[in-house]
């Protein structure tokens, strides 16, 4: 795989590492819920992303830690709707993309009707989200959700995932190079499931497509490195995103965006030195 498209925004993965920052509007997400409900505090974290190197802001605005409680389709988009119009008019004619996490189709349809770029659906794309995007030329970022029962093995299934959803792309007109895949690390996985899945992406990656890898603050670095507070656990997410990248992951999803672009830059120098 060589391109992502994302709308207007065509990346190339043979560059560089995509670092997507993300940016939650609200109040009670695992880490920083609370801290950019505001409009004009949201976008201004947003374009210090930016400057920080970021090349896709991943704009959130329901929490899906566990536990999480479901707001309506209809306050989701109240929360997205103002940050996206100051947000999006400043990125134009730019390489940087715009992602809007959500699992309501309608949510989608407003955000790509506004200029988004690419849809992060945490719940894989239902067959009318698939009926939504095929209308634009947006970028899919389709995660693994945890199914109800337990993994014989999980690596094998995530990949099996995949490959059914690209069939389904396919069958939706919607192209590898819009299409990126995610394995879901901490949602309704166990601690072993998770570390198998950020070591093992030869397994689960399908070459035509890219791949994301989306470890920050998440517990499974809390685990294995002492439950520290969210905000102390961008050591061991480096250590997983690294390690991602080393394996084929070509986007990371982060909330420090600045040291996670400097770990970024200097695995793919040293990826590059290892293959000569």
């Amino acid at each position: 795989m060589t391109s992502f498209k994302a709308g207007s925004v065509t990346y190339s993965l043979e560059e560089k590492t995509l670092v997507m920052g993300i940016l939650n509007v609200t109040p009670d997400s695992f880490s920083d819920g609370g801290k950019y409900m505001n409009p004009d505090v949201a976008l201004k974290h947003a374009k210090e992303m930016i400057e920080e190197g970021a090349d896709i802001i991943d704009i959130g605005a329901q929490s899906t830690r566990p536990g999480y409680t479901p707001i309506s389709f209809e306050e989701e988009w109240e929360r997205l709707a103002p940050v996206l119009e100051k947000l999006l008019p400043t990125l134009e004619g730019t390489k940087i993309s715009v992602s809007v996490d959500t699992f309501y189709p309608e949510v989608a349809e407003k955000a790509l009707a506004l200029g988004v770029h690419i849809i992060n659906d945490v719940s894989g794309f239902t067959p009318k989200m698939w009926e939504v995007v095929a209308k634009s030329d947006c970028g899919c970022i389709v995660m693994h959700p945890r199914r109800e029962w337990d993994y014989e093995d999980p690596v094998q299934e995530v990949h099996e995932f995949f490959l059914s959803k690209q069939k389904e792309a396919h069958q939706y007109g919607i192209p590898n190079e819009r299409l990126c895949f995610d394995p879901g690390i901490g949602f309704k996985k166990t601690f072993e499931e998770n570390l198998s899945l950020i070591t093992n992406i030869e397994q689960t990656k399908i070459s035509t497509c890219a791949y994301l890898m989306a470890t920050s603050r998440k517990r499974v670095v809390g685990e294995v490195c002492g439950n520290p507070p969210f905000e102390k656990r961008l050591g061991g997410t480096i250590a997983a995103d690294t390690l991602a990248i080393n394996h084929g992951a070509n986007m990371i999803r982060v909330h420090d965006v600045y040291d996670s672009v400097q770990a970024a830059r200097m695995t793919e120098a040293l990826m590059k030195v290892r293959r000569k």
